[in-house]
C-alpha cells in the first residue's frame, strides 16, 4: 500500500457555512474528501471578514459562528490562514475580471500556497487559477 498525499484544502467562505450549518447540502464524495483527516482543512481570514461584514449589514446571520470562530475551526480540524500583504497584491493584480474582493483574496491565497479550493461558486470555479474542488 502506497503513502497518500496530503491536499491542503482552503475552504471559500460558501463551503465554510455549509459545512458548518448544512453539511448534507454537500455532494458526499466531496464530504468524505474534507473530512479525510489526512487532507489539510484551511480557512482564510477573509473568510472571517466577510462573514463579519455581511452579519453587520443583516445580510447573513453568522453572529454564533463568529462567537465559536476559533473552536469551529478546532472542530473541524481547520487551520486558520493569515492575509499578508503579498496576499493583498496578488488579489489585486489576479487578471480576472470577478470583483468581490474576498473571492479574489480566497483565490490570491491559493495561488501562492498551492492550495485547492473547495467551492460551489461558478465564478471561483471557472477562473481560479488553481484547482478546484465543487461542492
Amino acid at each position: 500500500m502506497g503513502i497518500g498525499l496530503v491536499t491542503a484544502y482552503l475552504l471559500d467562505t460558501n463551503a465554510l457555512l455549509r459545512l458548518v450549518s448544512t453539511p448534507n447540502s454537500i455532494h458526499p464524495a466531496t464530504l468524505d474528501t474534507l473530512a479525510d483527516q489526512t487532507n489539510e482543512l484551511i480557512v482564510s481570514a477573509a473568510s472571517a471578514w466577510e462573514v463579519a461584514i455581511k452579519t453587520r449589514i443583516g445580510r447573513l446571520d453568522g453572529a454564533p459562528l463568529l462567537a465559536a470562530w476559533d473552536e469551529t475551526l478546532a472542530a473541524m480540524n481547520a487551520t486558520n490562514l493569515a492575509i499578508d500583504s503579498a496576499d493583498a497584491i496578488v488579489a489585486g493584480q489576479l487578471n480576472w475580471p470577478h470583483k468581490d474582493p474576498f473571492d479574489r483574496m480566497l483565490v490570491a491565497q491559493a495561488v501562492r500556497r498551492g492550495l485547492t479550493i473547495a467551492t460551489s461558486d461558478d465564478q471561483i470555479a471557472t477562473g481560479a487559477f488553481t484547482t478546484v474542488i465543487t461542492l
